[in-house]
């Protein structure tokens, strides 16, 4: 039996030795960072000072704007991906989707109730299409009148449908259509379909949200210092 629980004892503790260097290697690639509770390696900066991997990021109340939290990937110091904002209480007020820091697709935006308010729709720089095809509008009428071919740089624009709701109906009220930072007409029906995000209901709230939510909970007047934090 002593002789069992002793190679037991060794092998646990060998087990912990491997993972804690794996550990120290997986994190020798980066400046800084952070881990959660579950032990998850966050809010990283790689040696080329870009931040990495996920990120959950605490703004504090500042001059009557209220505080949240937002969470999600970053690729080579840009946002990428969805990403999920929290108000101080832990609701869901906002889902956004970006392409190399730029907005792109739809993002939603609710209320502390969970009823949508609005939608938007944006357009993103694509790094693997160097050109880009832009229209030319007459003057006054939205009309376009010509297409010029360009060089593609880094910008995110409002472009497609943004949708406005009736706050517990869900009743769309108002639409409006843009084309690249253009607003073409108020009425416009439908644009073609963009990367629509996962549904409000399906999402669930992460260790770092239900610590927030616990921590900040009723808290009022707390000051920005422009740091992130997740303790």
């Amino acid at each position: 039996m002593r002789r069992t629980l002793v190679f037991d004892f060794v092998k646990t503790f060998f087990l912990f030795i491997v993972l804690m260097s794996f550990t120290f290697v997986s994190n020798a690639q980066y400046k800084s960072f952070k881990l959660n509770a579950n032990g998850d390696t966050i809010n990283a900066i790689n040696n080329a000072g870009q931040k990495v991997g996920k990120w959950v990021i605490e703004v504090p109340e500042l001059r009557g704007e209220p505080g949240y939290v937002e969470e999600g990937i970053y690729k080579k110091g840009e946002k990428d991906g969805y990403w999920r904002r929290y108000n101080t209480m832990g609701d869901l007020i906002a889902l956004e989707s970006y392409l190399m820091g730029g907005k792109f697709g739809t993002q939603q935006y609710f209320n502390y109730l969970g009823d949508i308010e609005h939608e938007e729709n944006w357009r993103a720089y694509n790094p693997d299409a160097p050109y880009d095809t832009i229209a030319i509008y007459g003057d006054g009428n939205g009309e376009i009148v010509d297409y010029k071919i360009v060089k593609a740089v880094p910008y995110s624009v409002k472009d497609g449908e943004w949708r406005y709701y009736e706050p517990g109906t869900g009743r769309v009220i108002r639409t409006e259509t843009w084309d690249r930072n253009v607003l073409v007409n108020p009425n416009a029906p439908k644009t073609a379909s963009v990367p629509t995000p996962p549904k409000n209901d399906k999402i669930e709230k992460t260790p770092e949200m239900l610590q927030w939510e616990k921590k900040n909970k009723g808290k009022k007047g707390v000051m920005r210092d422009g740091r992130t934090k997740v303790d």
